[in-house]
């Protein structure tokens, strides 16, 4: 069973969480069922970058990056050689590590 650790942030998750999923889950899913409220403003379609999460460990055991993630992930704030959309990267079997990051380019939170 793939775990999900994240790592800790000063609003949404102050001391870091260790959480249980479902094969073929996409983090973004994975944390709000956790109860880490990361902001997904285009509701899970690729269509924004307030998802995005930095991958800290287990890159390479998520779904592959489409061409239109890509695209997105150009507009995230704090972008890294690291970095995917929650909402599009599905875990596997290994462990996977997340830094969700200060700020996002949603200035109006709902």
């Amino acid at each position: 069973m793939p775990i999900v650790n994240v790592l800790p942030h000063p609003e949404l998750c102050p001391n870091g969480i260790q959480l249980q999923a479902e094969e073929g889950q996409s983090i973004c899913n994975i944390l709000l069922a956790g109860g880490v409220e990361i902001e997904h403003a285009c509701e899970k379609v690729c269509a924004c970058t307030t998802c995005h999460v930095i991958v800290k460990e287990g890159l390479d055991s998520l779904s592959p990056i489409t061409d239109q993630e890509e695209d997105m992930l150009d507009k995230a704030w704090g972008l890294t050689a690291f970095s995917r959309l929650s909402c599009q990267a599905k875990v596997h079997h290994q462990v996977v590590t997340v830094e969700l990051p200060r700020y996002t380019i949603n200035h109006a939170r709902e």
